[in-house]
């Protein structure tokens, strides 16, 4: 089986603890590997299968809306990211596989870093669980209990020891295949 390389590394924004460590697993993965981190933000949370906040929304609406989000998106990550100026933001109209496959056609990402908020969670349709191990680029998992905790898909696991991560963090979670 062939490594898979990464020129890019992305990262699904969710404002909460679990979505903080997985920022910063995210940027030191590409402050280690010298590589672009994208901020997606996805205008109908793919954490959450009821979220339809643009559903009812006239385009103009969803412009606006879209605008209001990066600028948030923006303020909150471009302060996380330091000095680290290789950081890209993208606002997402669709929630779904299809938006992120499309992003890793056009190679945004081929590595990409999610909160893990719980066993089960909803993501893009599915449990997460589901998703990173169906998802067709690496996919690495950070928490749901504490940011050392890094689930990995199987295609991942291929380049974890290249992700500039310290082995003292792959103890805590010894490297979860999904």
């Amino acid at each position: 089986m062939a490594i898979p390389t990464f020129n890019a590394v992305g990262f699904c924004a969710h404002y909460s603890n679990q979505g903080d460590w997985a920022f910063d697993v995210a940027l030191k993965i590409s402050k280690a590997s010298n590589k672009t981190l994208n901020v997606f933000h996805f205008l109908n949370d793919p954490f959450d299968k009821n979220d339809t906040a643009i559903k009812n929304l006239s385009h103009s609406e969803v412009e606006r809306l879209a605008v209001k989000k990066e600028k948030e998106l923006r303020l909150y990550y471009d302060g996380r990211a330091g000095e680290y100026l290789d950081v890209g933001f993208r606002v997402c109209y669709d929630n779904s596989w299809t938006e992120l496959h499309r992003c890793l056609l056009v190679r945004e990402f081929q590595l990409l870093v999610l909160p893990y908020l719980k066993k089960g969670a909803y993501f893009a349709k599915k449990t997460i669980e589901d998703f990173a191990d169906s998802f067709v680029s690496p996919v690495v998992l950070v928490g749901p209990d504490k940011p050392e905790q890094l689930s990995f898909n199987s295609r991942a696991v291929l380049l974890a020891p290249g992700l500039g991560l310290d082995k003292a963090e792959w103890k805590e979670s010894e490297i979860v295949h999904l």
